[in-house]
């Protein structure tokens, strides 16, 4: 009975939302790779429309974001979610949300949210055979915020804190994380034709709740965009509109801090501040997990300090403090990216200070080009070190102001006529001396390089002038670049005298005589691959000097030997026969190594074998000219997470074969082309 009352209340929550919009007047689109172009009147109806598109394309997806927003996956994935839901109320995340939600969003961005919420509820009430957790819906415009927030506080390091408060018990949510990404653009100082060009290039999970999803989506309201968003998103996250386009990568500067609480010891509630005894917030939160298929409920106590959220240990009391948990408008300023028509009003979005992280690379019609490594940065008392464990008594380590805008590290128009970044240094953003320099050190950003911004560099720098066949070799390179650039040195692996060590000559030989690719094909690129995920697996063999001696690299060798022929009875293996791209019943070779401008991380199938699980993921390169934006795509598998579906795998080989498809923003080409035509009812 009372399951019957929850799905009945959800149809009159729906049927009064439902109200507001005429799914009739929205069309979805499906061009032949099965990608949706969602056209409305207004910016809330192609919201709408959205929403029921990657509901049919990844319903299940979108469906454990929002559980986790809800504080409710632990009722769908047990204890397993149990770590998500506890972040949640130990953020406080629901009451920011609650708090904020009315002052701090614009009328017509709750008003996209609603019409988001209308098109899932919809699709949920139409579905119920598909939904996970009944009580889970309806979704309510403050459910989306509450998931957003999760997510960029994720992106801040909260997880990872957790665990290392509690000594590495608490699961990473490696799920919801990135870990890395390209962008780079080139104005008509440094191309041939003297038109613009933008690399968005995001390396994601290729699956899971981070990994894009492709749509067009536009409207009468001047609404035109083409890119991709994450599951649970009401717009797109970095693509390109009309008049200009972006793309983000991963930045690491210090978006969080840790304190440690002097403790009263005669009260464990009590710890000292300025010289007072404050008394922790107390509340708790009520979870509800999925055990041996029974929902349990479990209470379990956050707390909180002046300085945040706050965790009780056996190692002590410990505080975390980060912009990311301080605000809601994150998606709101995704959407005002989606709606500018030129620099100055991205500029005015990028100023609402509401993304946690992220770089930008921007690019547009009108010839402008522009980075910046976006961020919420605390402004800190520089007698402290940051990147230690802060004393949690004083009101000199309580930071409450934000560096503006102009204090991050950027470029704009410069006269190397490129930006880029490879999540590498943001005060190496383009050639020359007008890169930014370090103007504050506890903002704590890296200055490291990798192999990916090497590589960019090798490949630009002898270019006069670049063409857009050069634009596109750069971004589907796969080399290394002269000099090594990973965070360890292992050129000891390549200087190993093969006559003195026969039993591994083999394996020494293919790594002297590898050229440095990262093709399918490569027996050297094999042997490489293997020698790299046994490294990684160990980070034991490191000293301090993070270098591998000769007798450890030999140690690994003999390892990669005995593992290949174990597996697969010979050392001789190219990439593609150890690394593959699978999905469903579709295995092909896969060629990309970690940290490549056209990279691949894999994780372990079975039998030796490996899956690509993160890496050049969505690809989109766009051509500005007077014209228009000239705009190709790749997606990694399809547009369909549905094994029935032939949108499940059929831009596999394409991904593999680095073969792009063309895409538009015209109206009317869209519907001249169409596969099927159809309204969100």
């Amino acid at each position: 009975m009372q399951k019957f009352l929850l799905i009945v209340s959800s149809f009159l929550i729906v049927s009064l939302s439902y109200a507001q919009f005429n799914p009739a007047t929205i069309d979805i689109i499906r061009d032949k790779y099965g990608v949706p172009h969602i056209f409305g009147k207004t910016d809330p109806e192609v919201s709408y429309g959205l929403a029921w598109a990657h509901a049919e394309d990844d319903f299940k997806t979108i469906q454990q974001s929002f559980l986790a927003g809800k504080a409710m996956l632990a009722q769908y994935q047990g204890k397993k979610g149990a770590s998500i839901d506890y972040i949640i109320h130990l953020l406080r995340i629901p009451e920011l949300v609650e708090e904020k939600y009315e002052t701090d969003l614009s009328t017509s961005f709750k008003k996209l949210l609603e019409g988001y919420c209308a098109g899932i509820n919809s699709y949920a009430v139409k579905h119920s055979e598909e939904v996970l957790v009944k009580n889970l819906f309806p979704i309510t415009p403050k459910d989306m915020i509450q998931y957003s927030v999760l997510q960029l506080c994720v992106l801040s390091g909260a997880d990872k804190a957790l665990s290392s408060i509690f000594g590495g018990t608490v699961p990473l949510l490696e799920n919801y994380k990135t870990a890395g990404s390209n962008a780079f653009a080139f104005n008509s100082r440094k191309t041939a034709d003297g038109l613009v060009y933008l690399d968005i290039n995001a390396h994601q999970p290729l699956e899971g709740p981070v990994a894009f999803y492709e749509a067009h989506l536009c409207s009468e309201d001047g609404w035109n965009i083409l890119g991709a968003n994450f599951p649970g998103a009401p717009s797109i996250l970095h693509g390109c509109n009309e008049y200009l386009g972006w793309a983000h990568t991963v930045n690491a500067p210090d978006k969080l801090d840790i304190y440690q609480l002097e403790i009263n010891p005669n009260n464990h509630l009590q710890y000292k501040f300025d010289d007072n005894w404050e008394t922790l917030e107390e509340k708790v939160a009520p979870l509800k997990v999925k055990i041996a298929g029974v929902k349990v409920n479990i209470k379990k106590k956050v707390y909180w300090s002046k300085y945040g959220p706050t965790i009780i240990t056996e190692r002590g009391t410990f505080s975390i403090r980060m912009p990311a948990q301080m605000d809601i408008r994150g998606l709101e300023q995704w959407y005002r990216f989606n709606k500018a028509k030129n620099f100055t009003e991205f500029k005015a979005a990028l100023n609402m200070l509401a993304i946690p992280g992220y770089n930008i690379v921007y690019a547009d019609k009108y010839d402008t080009i522009y980075y910046i490594s976006n961020g919420r940065i605390p402004v800190r008392n520089n007698q402290y070190d940051w990147k230690k464990t802060l004393p949690g008594n004083t009101s000199a380590t309580l930071w409450n102001k934000l560096h503006p805008i102009e204090d991050l590290p950027q470029v704009l128009q410069p006269s190397a006529g490129y930006v880029y970044n490879t999540n590498h240094s943001p005060f190496h953003a383009t050639a020359g001396s007008e890169n930014s320099i370090v103007k504050d050190i506890t903002m704590g950003y890296e200055t490291l390089e990798n192999n990916r911004s090497k590589r960019f560099e090798e490949l630009v720098s002898p270019l006069q002038k670049v063409t857009y066949e050069d634009f596109k070799r750069i971004k589907f390179d796969r080399k290394f670049p002269v000099q090594f650039t990973f965070p360890y040195n292992i050129d000891s692996l390549f200087l190993i005298d093969e006559q003195t060590n026969p039993d591994i000559a083999e394996l020494i030989v293919q790594l002297k005589q590898w050229d440095k690719t990262g093709y399918a094909e490569s027996i050297g690129a094999g042997t490489f691959f293997m020698v790299y995920e046994i490294t990684r697996k160990n980070n034991a063999l490191f000293n301090a000097q993070h270098t591998i001696t000769k007798n450890q690299a030999i140690t690994i060798l003999k390892e990669v030997k005995e593992s290949m022929l174990k597996n697969f009875g010979r050392t001789n293996l190219q990439l593609g026969e150890i690394q593959k791209l699978k999905r469903g019943k579709v295995s092909i070779p896969l060629p990309g190594l970690p940290d490549m401008l056209a990279p691949m991380y894999s994780i372990p199938l079975k039998n030796g074998l490996y899956k690509g699980n993160q890496g050049d993921a969505y690809i989109e390169l766009v051509k500005f000219t007077k014209d228009g934006p000239i705009i190709e795509t790749l997606n990694v598998y399809g547009a369909s997470a549905h094994a029935n579906s032939i949108h499940y795998t059929d831009q596999m080989e394409m991904y593999t074969n680095q073969q792009t498809k063309p895409m538009t923003l015209n109206k009317e080409a869209v519907y001249k082309s169409a596969i099927k035509k159809y309204n969100p009812l």
